[in-house]
């Protein structure tokens, strides 16, 4: 658990592995299996393109490491509550 100063107040989250073929997030406190708003750290490498004009394009991007911080629930707003759960009929 990790604990965030927000300035005001402090909340506590927890790091939710990603879910595979085989798993899915589910909220615990009511249930939600379908909207989250996902925290992640990423270290990536990008081969930018700039035309000639100076824009630039991402053409490439490669992800380094990657750390999901927290995962909250869109429906409740619970963050600690969000478990790893089998998929029905995985595996089948």
């Amino acid at each position: 658990m990790r604990h965030t100063d927000t300035g005001k107040r402090a909340t506590a989250t927890m790091t939710v592995p990603l879910p595979n073929a085989e798993t899915r997030w589910r909220c615990s406190l009511c249930g939600n299996l379908t909207r989250f708003d996902v925290t992640r750290s990423s270290k990536v490498v990008e081969y930018v393109h700039l035309d000639l004009a100076g824009e630039p394009k991402v053409e490439e991007r490669e992800v380094v490491s990657e750390t999901i911080e927290s995962v909250r629930c869109r429906w409740c707003n619970a963050v600690d509550q969000v478990e790893l759960v089998d998929r029905p009929g995985a595996g089948s």
